[in-house]
């Protein structure tokens, strides 16, 4: 037998080994079964429990569905998309749901014949309650009010006496006169000039929007707000913007379109607008490089114009009634004063700052007191004041890396609906109209300010945490009379 074949048994030490650790051979053997009866040990037919026709998720999910039917579940079972789409359109609307709209389907009769059933003689008593402009709104409304009121309503608002009542009336056609404008001077409407390309322009340059006769007629002014010195806004681009948010584009301007940056006598501003559940908010911001250990007269001519004796920056009707002024003159002082370098004084500083560790900077962060850092807000009209010190960059000298110390006062006011000068309380009472209603300007904010809500709509930044004051604590009403603003 071969070395090669499969029957040599091979001995020595290696062979062993090999041997041993070979694997076996199973010894389970595969062989045929019997096919089991599963009959046997089965529980009688009538024990056996029957099968649920669906799990316990799928019958407890179809039982909760029909139980919620009706009802908003937000699980997404939409039945019919076609019908819903129709229940929302003609269903009735539930009036106690913030979120329906405010208009709702009129299945009422027709009222004329009800109208047409008083007299003439009644419809006047009626009209005895209503002022001129409510008077005309009434017979405008329908052809049968117009027969029963007769023109007197029409006469009676033409009087020169009731000239605010017709432009009141006036304002409620904005809508089906998108290419012209109400002049309240006037009281009337007139064709744009400048349809889409109005532009706001300084105080001192002509830039009229229509052709008014009353133009230059200082008895009847154009409604106006000073923002700054020498930069006003006219009452017809803040009616544009109001305007174009309310009805469409083409019946305006932007907000965005207002907002401007300039320089004047030192001073830099910046303005800007947003609108707010329906009404304007302005922010100006005013900013002007202050000298340290400025005097009592050096800081009323760095406040002061010497034209009109108004600030440079932007305030209100109210800014001489309260601590405004005293506010800015009180941050000007604490602007830090660089120290005396030369003589005794000067090595008597170093030495106190060498013993201390300590390094004098003369630039460093002004740091304001109780009085002059919070904000304060005008109780007689929606106006908000914030005065900073700040480290600036000066770039009108030949040094661009030189840092001063600058005042900044930003203002943020609340402009109103942009109806008319009189409609609008807001505006009314910013302007301080004499026809405008007493404005409590705490009661109506609320806890909320108005800087609040501007800057969050506008920036991702958000305010020091500075509480809100008074600007008037004491309710003191002088007004140029009085020596305390100047």
């Amino acid at each position: 037998m071969s070395a090669e074949s499969p029957g040599e048994k091979r001995g020595g030490f290696r062979a062993f080994f090999a041997g041993a650790l070979r694997p076996k051979k199973s010894r389970q053997v595969l062989r045929k079964a019997s096919t089991p009866n599963l009959r046997e040990g089965l529980p009688n037919k009538d024990d056996v429990p029957e099968v649920p026709s669906l799990t316990p998720w799928e019958a407890h999910r179809l039982k909760y569905r029909e139980a919620n039917l009706g009802k908003d579940t937000q699980l997404g079972e939409t039945r019919d998309h076609t019908a819903m789409l129709h229940s929302i359109g003609v269903g009735e609307l539930d009036s106690s749901d913030p979120n329906v709209p405010l208009y709702e389907v009129d299945n009422r009769p027709p009222g004329e014949p009800v109208v047409a059933s008083l007299t003439a003689d009644l419809w006047a008593k009626v009209t005895e309650y209503l002022n001129p402009a409510e008077r005309a709104s009434l017979a405008f409304s329908s052809r049968t009010l117009y027969t029963r009121l007769g023109r007197e309503p029409w006469i009676a608002i033409n009087l020169p006496e009731n000239h605010n009542y017709k432009a009141d009336f006036l304002v409620s056609q904005d809508k089906l006169l998108p290419h012209h404008l109400l002049c309240f001077p006037c009281g009337k409407y007139h064709r744009r000039t400048q349809e889409g390309y109005e532009k706001l322009q300084p105080a001192d340059v002509v830039n009229p929007l229509f052709e008014c006769p009353n133009a230059r007629n200082n008895t009847r002014p154009a409604p106006r707000h000073r923002i700054t010195h020498g930069r006003v806004l006219y009452f017809t681009f803040y009616q544009l913007v109001m305007r174009a948010h309310r009805f469409g584009p083409h019946y305006g301007l932007s907000p965005d379109a207002l907002c401007r940056r300039w320089r004047r006598d030192g001073w830099s501003h910046q303005t800007r607008y947003h609108i707010h559940h329906g009404r304007l908010l302005m922010r100006v911001v005013s900013t002007c490089f202050a000298d340290p250990g400025l005097s009592v007269s050096q800081q009323r001519l760095l406040l002061y114009s010497r034209d009109d004796y108004w600030p440079y920056f932007s305030v209100c009707a109210h800014w001489r009634d309260g601590e405004l002024m005293n506010i800015c003159k009180c941050a000007l002082g604490h602007i830090p004063v660089p120290r005396t370098t030369a003589g005794l004084q000067g090595l008597e500083h170093r030495a106190k700052d060498m013993y201390h560790g300590q390094t004098h900077n003369p630039n460093a962060l002004a740091t304001l007191c109780g009085k002059c850092r919070p904000m304060r807000r005008c109780p007689e009209c929606p106006s908000e004041y914030l005065v900073e010190i700040k480290l600036t960059e000066d770039r009108t000298g030949s040094n661009r890396n030189l840092f001063r110390h600058a005042i900044v006062v930003t203002r943020w006011t609340d402009l109103g609906d942009g109806r008319s000068p009189r409609l609008s309380k807001e505006w009314a009472a910013i302007t301080g109209s004499e026809v405008a209603e007493r404005y409590d300007s705490f009661a109506r904010i609320g806890k909320r300010s108005i800087s609040g809500i501007f800057e969050s709509a506008i920036t991702d930044d958000t305010l020091p945490g500075q509480r809100i004051l008074s600007m008037n604590p004491k309710g003191k009403k002088q007004g140029e009379e009085g020596d305390d603003w100047y």
